[in-house]
């Protein structure tokens, strides 16, 4: 069974970094793709947002929000997902989840399309 475990998250001041990472555990699939999402306060699942994933090639695609200035990767030796985050906003504090799913042909930004998640690791950015 698939299990992921977010790490590394807390309180920054805007214009700071962090890096978050996701340890990931009983994962089998051949093919997949693996993402990070966020949830602000105030809004509701239905609402999160993509923020970042690595596709099946293993290339980045991010969100507009945050090109150029987060930094998605993983440890394939070890099994850690990444999140390097650069010049944060107020706008980027949310709840950051990291997401997997057994894919075959293409990924998205789409937090529907993936169906094991994290708790959740809490970022926040303040002025």
């Amino acid at each position: 069974q698939v299990q992921l475990v977010e790490s590394g998250g807390g309180s920054v001041q805007s214009g700071g970094s962090l890096r978050i990472s996701c340890a990931i555990s009983g994962n089998t699939y051949r093919r997949y793709c693996m993402g990070w999402f966020r949830q602000a306060p105030g809004k509701t699942r239905n609402e999160r947002e993509g923020v970042a994933y690595m596709d099946l090639e293993e290339s980045p695609t991010y969100a507009d929000s945050v090109k150029g200035r987060f930094t998605i990767s993983q440890d394939s030796a070890k099994n850690i997902l990444y999140l390097q985050m650069n010049s944060l906003q107020t706008g980027d504090t949310a709840v950051y989840y990291c997401a997997l799913v057994r894919k075959y042909d293409y990924c998205s930004l789409n937090w529907f399309e993936y169906n094991h998640y994290g708790q959740g690791t809490q970022v926040t950015v303040s002025s």
